[in-house]
């Protein structure tokens, strides 16, 4: 008896899922490789995050400043630096047991001046790092290593300026070592072994923070976008699939994996887990292919720099500080010795954030005014009225003095300042501003699209939420669940993948 010929939308149909079950065949074997390795260096992300010198720790390390060493005020140390603008930050803080004015201008360029003399300090040889790392880490042991462009724990572009960078050793239990820039004696970096051995099992393959990818970074995004791209379209085949095949399941009465599956074993495990964690399997790959902000469509979090200079107030590399003699009468005599002062422009005034260490890693900071020396005292009004010159196109449609986390300003990995102040503008954008009310620091910028992206990324991908992240372990335990049920699925898809190539390979031998 002759068959019915397929109309043309039963032979598309047959066509589609030839090449569904095919590409998700195929393409899972290496996906769900990669989706089990992302799993399981995603748990170890969560308590051991990627090297970093933190500010607090950065502050605690530094020599208590010689304040009254300090020869040269910070206009000729702006001058000899051969800065046309105030930079982005200008600070005064000891290189060892030298004090130096370390700026950073609006292209990024690091500058080192001695505050004895108003010499350039361009070059910092092997051995002056290492009494610099000794200082710094209080270690009598500091060794040197060696001097590179980067390795392992120094891939990120953000020490770009900063390179070269020093290894030095410190010798002790914990295996520490500093990075110190061979430009400007500045400590970049820690890490210890612990921290090493965990990252390779984190962060490094979990971002793909393999030095030579890392070390080009148009590559690495490209290596990021792809294979996370080629991840998703196997979640979303295996999901279509795995509906495909719950209908057909439908039809029968008894079978695997409580009548829900047509399969048996490895494939029962694959397909009932796969379908399980599929929402949050697929939210997970999306926000993670979003991660390196493809095409941009985020803008950063911080304003532009026309911005910033017209919220500080002044442009001109000028600032009423003078020498050491002049900052300790300013200074007050008790408590323990700075080990920074910071000097910038905030709201039209000068100002001098003076940190001060205080136990293990922590810091306080004390605000003054640099023309008269008096403690600085900002008013929500007078703060929110200098935030109208950052969106001068846009009228300030309200502020408000955030006392707890909320859904945009929270602390997990990173801690957040509390209390806050928030201005809220009416530009197309609505733009926010956040700024510390203690000393008009102008902490960060958000608008509707950097919103999104909290909701698109970070609630997708690490469940930043507010319920859970406000009663640990329940974060903790939610991410497990979720990890363990994708584990499954993914593991579940390399067992199956490798028995078929074993198969296959079998079958031509």
């Amino acid at each position: 008896m002759a068959s019915t010929p397929l109309s043309w939308r039963e032979s598309c149909w047959r066509f589609t899922r030839r090449w569904l079950y095919l590409v998700h065949r195929w393409a899972g074997i290496a996906g769900c490789l990669l989706i089990a390795m992302w799993f399981l260096s995603g748990l170890v992300m969560m308590y051991v995050a990627f090297p970093a010198l933190t500010d607090a720790e950065r502050l605690a390390g530094l020599p208590p400043l010689d304040v009254a060493t300090v020869r040269v005020p910070p206009d000729a140390a702006m001058a000899s630096a051969g800065l046309a603008r105030f930079p982005r930050s200008l600070r005064l803080e000891m290189m060892g047991a030298h004090p130096v004015y370390r700026m950073v201008d609006w292209s990024g360029k690091p500058h080192t001046v001695s505050a004895r003399d108003a010499a350039r300090i361009e070059q910092v040889d092997a051995p002056a790092a290492q009494e610099i790392a000794r200082r710094f880490s209080g270690a009598a042991g500091a060794r040197w290593i060696e001097t590179a462009e980067r390795d392992q724990w120094t891939v990120p572009n953000g020490l770009n300026p900063w390179r070269p960078l020093h290894r030095i050793a410190l010798d002790d239990a914990a295996g520490n070592e500093l990075y110190v820039s061979a430009r400007t004696g500045e400590v970049m970096r820690d890490t210890n072994r612990s921290e090493r051995f965990w990252n390779w099992l984190g962060a490094v393959p979990h971002w793909l923070y393999f030095t030579p990818v890392r070390a080009d970074p148009p590559l690495w995004r490209q290596v990021v976008l792809w294979t996370s791209g080629v991840c998703i379209v196997v979640a979303i085949s295996g999901i279509w699939i795995g509906w495909l095949r719950l209908r057909v399941r439908r039809r029968f009465a008894h079978g695997s994996a409580g009548g829900t599956s047509p399969y048996h074993g490895w494939m029962a495990w694959h397909h009932i887990a796969g379908l399980a964690g599929s929402l949050f399997l697929l939210a997970w790959l999306a926000s993670g292919w979003l991660s390196v902000n493809p095409n941009q469509w985020f803008p950063g979090r911080a304003f532009a720099q026309p911005a910033l200079e017209r919220y500080a107030g002044e442009v001109l590399p000028r600032f009423p500080a003078r020498d050491g003699t002049a900052l300790a009468g300013m200074l007050p005599g008790t408590g323990a010795p700075p080990r920074e002062i910071r000097m910038a422009w905030q709201a039209g005034l000068p100002v001098l954030l003076v940190a001060r260490a205080a136990a293990g890693t922590a810091v306080t900071t004390q605000a003054y005014r640099a023309d008269t020396g008096a403690p600085l005292a900002f008013s929500a009004g007078a703060l929110a009225q200098a935030a109208a010159r950052l969106v001068p196109d846009a009228a300030v449609a309200g502020s408000d003095l955030l006392q707890q986390d909320d859904a945009y300003w929270y602390s997990h990995h990173q801690p957040r300042k509390l209390p806050v102040l928030r201005v809220r503008f009416d530009d197309a954008a609505e733009t926010w501003a956040y700024i510390d009310p203690d000393n008009g620091n102008l902490l960060g910028r958000s608008d509707s699209s950097r919103r999104a992206y909290r909701w698109l990324f970070n609630a997708a991908h690490t469940w930043d939420l507010g319920w859970l992240l406000r009663h640990r372990p329940a974060w903790d335990l939610a991410l497990w669940l979720l990890s363990i049920v994708g584990l499954a699925g993914a593991v579940s898809g390399v067992v199956i993948g490798w028995r078929r190539l074993f198969r296959r390979r079998r079958r031509r031998a």
